[in-house]
Formats: structure tokens, sequence, C-alpha cells
């Protein structure tokens, strides 16, 4: 049985092949979760904005709205975690999902196991695991201020909106504020995947943290990338 499962998180799939839509739907509602269907970008935007979702997964070729458009203007007033699906393997089109927001990227064909474990991996990631509940709620480190129960960070009182999984990168850096944590280490607790040195995820997610909290008005030394090494919060 799914960990999330007696939770029965809402997911909103926004695909325009009828055919994939459905049986999507149908292979997430027989396993328990609350399934909303979308086939146009407009209309997803329209949905995702006007409702409490837990995950969105968001076809990247989609009339009127494209995915990444979708995403764009979605990002602009939620964080709600979007996993892309996509024919588009090319590298250039994750590195564009991610640096608009996106949680997971996953390519067309993909086997209906591995969605349903990237699934349960982000949502137990963004709803909440178990063994996050010995964490503080709240975390403080000069001027930035982190509240894990709401996902909100301030830095001199300035908002600063994070999606759920660079919330979850910041949050275990400064926590461990000082240390340099190594990637093997970080993917599997923000990403819940083993390490590979062809994955540029973690990358992409650290870097948009960077230019969030500097545009904020944070140093940029504050976040540093050790070469060889990892990554460290000072």
């Amino acid at each position: 049985m799914s960990v999330l499962a007696c939770q029965k998180p809402r997911i909103l799939i926004v695909e325009d092949d009828r055919a994939l839509n459905e049986q999507l739907s149908g292979l997430l509602e027989a396993r328990g979760y609350q399934v909303e269907q979308s086939f146009e970008g407009d209309q997803a935007l329209v949905a995702a904005l006007g409702q409490k979702l837990d995950l969105i997964l968001l076809d990247v070729l989609l009339p009127n709205l494209n995915g990444f458009q979708v995403l764009e203007r979605l990002r602009k007033m939620r964080r709600t975690p979007v996993m892309m699906l996509t024919a588009c393997g090319a590298e250039q089109d994750r590195i564009t999902g991610f640096q608009q927001g996106a949680d997971d990227y996953l390519p067309k064909p993909f086997s209906f196991t591995e969605l349903i474990l990237r699934i349960e991996a982000l949502l137990r990631r963004t709803i909440g695991a178990g063994d996050q509940r010995s964490d503080p709620p709240c975390l403080t480190m000069g001027d930035l201020a982190l509240d894990r129960n709401c996902l909100s960070v301030l830095f001199a009182g300035q908002p600063v909106e994070l999606t759920p999984i660079q919330f979850r990168l910041l949050w275990i850096l400064v926590l461990h504020q000082g240390e340099v944590l190594s990637k093997p280490y970080l993917y599997p607790l923000v990403l819940e995947k083993e390490f590979s040195r062809y994955d540029r995820s973690l990358d992409m997610h650290l870097s948009r943290v960077r230019r969030k909290l500097t545009g904020a008005g944070m140093a940029a030394d504050r976040l540093q990338t050790v070469h060889g090494k990892g990554y460290v919060f000072q």
C-alpha cells in the first residue's frame, strides 16, 4: 500500500492526448488519488490556480499555452509541485523546465511503474515525509528565515518564492550551515534518487535558489558550489 494512500492527494493531469490522459487518470484513481484532468494549456492554468492541488503532471506540447508557458505563469502565484511529461528528451528542454520551476521531469515513453514511483517520491518530499518530523519547524540564519510548515522563505523581510524542491534543498543546506554537502549525499535527501554524474537537475535547482536569494539582497558567496565536493551555505 502506498504510504500516501490515506491522505488522498489531489493530482491534476495536463495532457492533450485524451487516451493517455484517461489511462493515467484511471491508473491514479485506482491507487486512491483524487484526479482532475485538463487537455489544454490555458484550461490547465485556470484549474491549477483555482484549487488546492498536491501535484501537477504537465505535458509540454499543449494547445493554446505550452507546458513551459503554463509553468512560468503558475510559478508567479503558486508553488504546487510540477512533474513535466514530454516526448522531448533534449537536455535543453529539461534545463528549461527546471529553470522555470519544475520539480521533476519524465520523458516519454515512460513506464507506469516509474511514473508511480516518481509521483510517490515527489509527494513524500512535498507533503511531508515522516523522517522530517524531528527537524525544527523554522530556521533563522541572520536575515534569512525559513518556515517548513508553509514552505515560506524571507530574506530581510522580503518573500522569496521557491518551489518545494528548491525549499527542501535550501532547508538542508541551512540546517547544516558551514558543512559541505556532497551531491551523492543530497540526491537521495532532496530528489530521492541515486546520484548520477550526468544528471544536472540538482545543479539547476541550486542555481535557481541562489539567483532568487541574491535577487532579494543576499550575498552570493553565502550559497557556494565547492568544485568536486558539493554545496555549502555559509
